[in-house]
């Protein structure tokens, strides 16, 4: 057995150590908010937080996530930076069909709790592994500045089970 803390809550997994951590959050955990895209860590569909730093599940076996802290979309606005990266994602409509968003989220919220006023060449850097077939390059970046110029906030409502 596997012992996983996925957004806040500790819970025990059969599965192999080897087996990819996407598959097990979205397989076995139910948790379908993270993507798969390509497979080969090239995309960032798959991204998630590792205590704290985003990484692709797609390429990361469980094994390296026992003992981490594992957060992904459905808990990310538990926080209070990735709840204001949600809501200026809302105000400018970035999502158009929204599979990439996910990840984008994730990484632009990794990116501001690193780097709280990060620069035009930071966000392409941090953003640089997210593709986005719809091509909101645009909007993403715009969102992100939003979210670093938008006032500290206490997070969203923390649902039962889940903990920032």
């Amino acid at each position: 057995m596997t012992s996983l803390t996925i957004n806040g809550t500790a819970t025990q997994f059969d599965v192999p150590d080897d087996m990819p951590l996407l598959w097990v959050l979205r397989d076995v955990a139910g948790l379908t908010g993270t993507k798969f895209g390509c497979g080969v860590s090239l995309c960032g569909a798959c991204t998630i937080h590792l205590d704290g730093q985003a990484v692709r599940s797609c390429v990361t076996p469980v094994s390296a996530a026992i003992g981490k802290k594992i957060v992904t979309i459905e808990a990310v606005g538990n926080d209070p930076v990735g709840a204001r990266v949600q809501s200026a994602w809302r105000q400018i409509d970035v999502v158009q069909c929204g599979y990439c968003q996910s990840g984008q989220i994730m990484s632009a919220t990794a990116l501001l709790t690193a780097t709280p006023k990060p620069s035009d060449a930071d966000i392409d850097n941090a953003m640089s592994g997210n593709i986005c077939r719809c091509g909101t390059y645009g909007r993403i970046k715009a969102a992100i500045k939003i979210a670093a110029a938008a006032p500290a906030a206490a997070p969203a409502a923390v649902k039962p089970g889940v903990t920032a």
